[in-house]
């Protein structure tokens, strides 16, 4: 019988759908899956972090719950994705992993100089990697708060660290996970007050090998490039080991705290 259930927002992501497939084997849990629908003709330049070429529609993938198809990220679509979520009759969300974002697309890539900054991608940027994450939290805080515990991690970026910043570049993409954490942050601090069985996470996965990093392979150190397996196992272990503590962590692949 399963006791909880599991929301994988971005579940069209090569990270997103190794979870799934983890919790699958591992675990009695429901599965929700949100995912966009790749086959629309809605124009848009933004990716899923991690994005995988294929369909979450594995064949080995059996849906526990419900798989929830939005054509966008856009603020009505997570209206309209959340509504399909109930909790009438159903056991508790008790982990949800927001797996939404972009670094590069056919027509963005990280600047390597002040001159490269362009404000159309960097506008694009923001919206896949703070926005659109931070509006998923502001829509799903009705949904869970209550005396069930519950973890909510975001996929951010250790270069979203002011701190550790020491090799520059990457203005947009730093910025907006920078802008990301700091909501994070700020949105914890209130729901210390008022939804204090929730805990916020921002999670570095590490250079991962798909899609997303595929063009910055051969700058990662031997030993560093992880399989979206790897990471996902590492963050279901995290995941499980952290406190509802009410506060934000911010945490890497192997559990380490990381510098806001």
């Amino acid at each position: 019988m399963i006791s909880q259930r599991t929301l994988i927002i971005g579940a069209n992501s090569s990270i997103a759908k190794a979870i799934a497939l983890t919790i699958q084997a591992t675990e009695n849990t429901g599965l929700i899956l949100i995912r966009r629908d790749t086959t629309s003709n809605v124009s848009s330049n933004v990716i899923n972090e991690n994005s995988s070429l294929n369909s979450t529609n594995d064949e080995h993938l059996v849906f526990h719950d419900k798989e929830i198809i939005v054509k966008d990220y856009q603020s009505e679509s997570i209206e309209v994705a959340i509504k399909q979520i109930t909790i009438e009759d159903y056991p508790p969300i008790t982990r949800v992993f927001i797996c939404n974002g972009i670094l590069h697309s056919n027509d963005i890539y990280p600047e390597k100089r002040i001159e490269e900054f362009d404000v159309e991608a960097f506008q694009q940027v923001m919206t896949a990697n703070a926005l659109t994450p931070m509006l998923w939290i502001q829509k799903l805080i009705p949904l869970l708060t209550g005396k069930s515990p519950c973890k909510m991690v975001v996929f951010s970026a250790r270069v979203g660290s002011i701190s550790d910043n020491r090799l520059g570049g990457w203005y947009s993409y730093r910025a907006s996970k920078a802008a990301l954490n700091m909501m994070i942050k700020t949105a914890s601090i209130e729901l210390a007050r008022r939804a204090k069985n929730i805990k916020l996470i921002a999670f570095h996965p590490g250079t991962t090998d798909t899609p997303l990093s595929k063009p910055f392979h051969k700058n990662v150190p031997a030993g560093k490039l992880f399989t979206c397996e790897y990471v996902a196992k590492q963050l279901l272990t995290i995941v499980e080991e952290t406190p509802v503590d009410q506060t934000a962590s911010y945490l890497g692949w192997n559990g380490e705290t990381i510098n806001w």
